[in-house]
């Protein structure tokens, strides 16, 4: 008879733990699903506000994962383990893994801030961590940008949000600076005069904000001047590159110098009596 007892409560005791194991796994399943669909809707939210892919992906799979955690401490709670001592666990294998990746989390939460807050977007031309491109692609972990050249520059974003970044195509219209050395022989007012005809004569170059030229310096061995047309950011490059060839051709055609360092050497002889 004790046999049987035990034997039936042995039976008892492995069904109820049967019925707690579906359960539990019923609770967890239930949990999964529903953090499934929050994080659909998070989806839709991003989309609706046009929130970056990278970052997109990265807000939806940290609440699917979230919510899937807090459905799973639930369902071990029900089976009756002590969910302060593993949220305890956790934590510190949380810890340890974040002071492991600590590089890794801080190009992660640069990538965030770069996306959320925009200080460049794809197709734009910029100066950031020693290096200078366009930007093809803006990552969680990195971003990529690509040389005049054709080269490709993967930089962590650490070093882009950590430093200065310069975007050359964040404004519309951009200043050309040129500084033109003429001879201290030759006629000022004529030179200003050419430098604004080879301004005028290109179209690109915009009427507002107007031009200036004007003298700038007497360097050593020049008289130095400003010349600072505005143009469309797109037409920048290929602007400054006509302009300085056009004013190099008026110069030579109206006898205007451009001067170069030169070092006069006066030889003297000393003849002995």
């Amino acid at each position: 008879m004790m046999d049987f007892a035990l034997t039936n409560d042995w039976l008892e005791m492995a069904l109820d733990g049967l019925i707690n194991l579906s359960l539990a796994t019923i609770i967890f399943f239930i949990g999964f699903c529903v953090a499934g669909l929050i994080a659909n809707l998070v989806k839709r939210l991003l989309l609706s506000r046009s929130i970056n892919d990278p970052l997109q992906y990265f807000i939806v799979t940290i609440t699917r994962l979230a919510l899937s955690f807090v459905a799973l401490m639930i369902a071990l709670d029900f089976l009756g383990f002590d969910t302060a001592v593993l949220l305890t666990v956790f934590a510190a294998a949380g810890l340890a893994i974040g002071l492991a990746l600590k590089d890794t989390l801080s190009n992660v939460a640069s990538g965030v801030m770069l996306i959320l807050f925009k200080p460049f977007t794809i197709g734009d031309y910029v100066e950031a961590a020693g290096v200078g491109g366009v930007v093809e692609k803006i990552g969680i972990f990195t971003s990529q940008m690509r040389t005049g050249d054709n080269r490709e520059i993967t930089v962590p974003n650490s070093q882009i949000y950590g430093g200065v970044i310069i975007n050359a195509s964040a404004k519309e219209t951009r200043r050309i600076d040129l500084i033109i050395g003429v001879g201290y022989s030759d006629d000022l007012q004529k030179v200003e005069a050419l430098l604004l005809q080879c301004i005028r004569a290109d179209q690109r170059i915009l009427v507002t904000p107007e031009p200036t030229v004007a003298v700038a310096e007497l360097a050593d061995n020049s008289v130095n001047f400003i010349v600072r047309p505005w143009v469309n950011t797109a037409d920048y490059w290929i602007v400054r590159w006509h302009l300085i060839g056009q004013i190099k051709v008026s110069f030579d055609e109206h006898g205007i110098s451009i001067p170069y360092p030169q070092q006069d050497i006066h030889i003297h002889q000393v003849t002995k009596d």
